[in-house]
């Protein structure tokens, strides 16, 4: 397991690179050019910047996350010819600064979904949070004004030249089933995993967050089934999927363990977050501990031992916890509090192979 963190570059984020170095066993940023749209072929010297700034602290720069899906290709419209090549040659420009993975997502309009960015939970930290019946009748635009127009820190997946198309968006999904949007995806995949393979890199793509349609949008990464849906589309090591617990953990029918051990040899990103689901649907998301959440992270993190995992794996979001200012879920303290309660797991799971002792639980 090759364990990340995400940074969002220079000016951009309350983290440091010296702060990351300092985390035991991250060997690289999970990283992104935030300021270029969806679509747009990402320039030469803005990737090149980031591999500067990252070799100076030693730190790799192998996950891309993520390199957005403009919406014309997620409608299958004629013009996404054009984007999915300015796609082709972002891959092509990443393999040069030794870029392995590309994690990216196939959602409609929006990224991820939460009701409150700093819900309180009972030991007076806070944490992203969705309340389900809020969403079921919540004008889209009360959200955006909510969640986009945070004044501290950008938003990914919630970009104003997306947002400031908002009503024509939702006007262009409409009639758009699961089964559109599955075949606008196969479409994409079947012209992209080409272009990644001979480059050696892999395509990730990450389960919709929360796991079920909002705002009559199709969804199509919930669960299992569509995960194996999308694997089979190109039946290709290039053709992934970033497990992420916390998405996936937002349903508690998902067994993302028995995903883990189903699919590992299509894992190359490993999502590892925890959530609380609370029986009328709502969640938030605590600490990186199993017993916290819902998300048994000890049985996840044994099933990607018992696998072999040699992936990357991030701590994904964490509280905002001990006054941290930060931007919302991506703080320095949890996260690093996560990353060191994941190798706890990792490593015990180690002795106890090496042992030959049986397994921890």
């Amino acid at each position: 397991m090759k364990m990340v963190f995400r940074w969002y570059g220079e000016g951009n984020d309350t983290v440091t690179l010296k702060q990351i170095k300092q985390i035991p066993g991250v060997e690289g940023i999970v990283w992104a050019l935030h300021d270029v749209p969806a679509g747009e072929e990402w320039p030469m010297d803005k990737i090149e910047a980031y591999r500067q700034v990252s070799q100076r602290y030693g730190l790799h720069l192998e996950v891309v996350e993520s390199v957005n899906i403009h919406e014309d290709i997620k409608l299958g419209l004629p013009s996404r010819d054009g984007y999915i090549e300015n796609y082709k040659r972002t891959i092509e420009k990443l393999a040069t600064v030794g870029v392995k993975t590309i994690c990216y997502n196939f959602m409609p309009v929006f990224d991820w979904v939460r009701t409150d960015l700093y819900r309180e939970l009972e030991d007076g930290s806070t944490a992203l949070f969705l309340e389900k019946s809020k969403i079921d009748n919540m004008d889209p635009m009360e959200l955006v004004r909510k969640i986009a127009n945070n004044p501290d820190f950008t938003m990914p997946g919630w970009e104003p030249e997306r947002l400031g198309r908002l009503s024509e968006l939702f006007h262009a999904y409409k009639g758009v089933t699961e089964a559109d949007l599955r075949q606008n995806l196969a479409y994409f995949l079947k012209q992209i995993v080409p272009v990644a393979e001979l480059h050696d890199i892999k395509m990730a793509i990450h389960p919709d967050d929360p796991p079920y349609s909002i705002f009559g949008l199709p969804r199509i990464v919930k669960n299992r089934d569509d995960i194996r849906e999308i694997l089979d589309m190109v039946d290709s090591p290039s053709n992934g999927v970033t497990l992420c617990s916390g998405s996936l953990g937002a349903n508690p029918a998902n067994d993302i363990a028995g995903m883990v051990r189903e699919f590992a040899s299509r894992i190359p990103f490993a999502h590892l977050r925890n959530v609380r689901v609370y029986g009328n649907g709502d969640f938030i998301e605590t600490s990186h501990r199993a017993g916290d959440g819902t998300v048994d992270l000890c049985d996840i993190v044994q099933a990607y031992h018992e696998n072999g995992f040699t992936g990357y794996a991030r701590p994904d979001h964490g509280r905002h916890i001990w006054d941290e200012t930060c931007r919302p879920g991506y703080g320095l303290y949890d996260r690093a509090l996560g990353i060191m309660y994941l190798w706890g797991i990792w490593d015990s799971l180690e002795r106890t192979m090496q042992s030959g002792t049986g397994s921890v639980r």
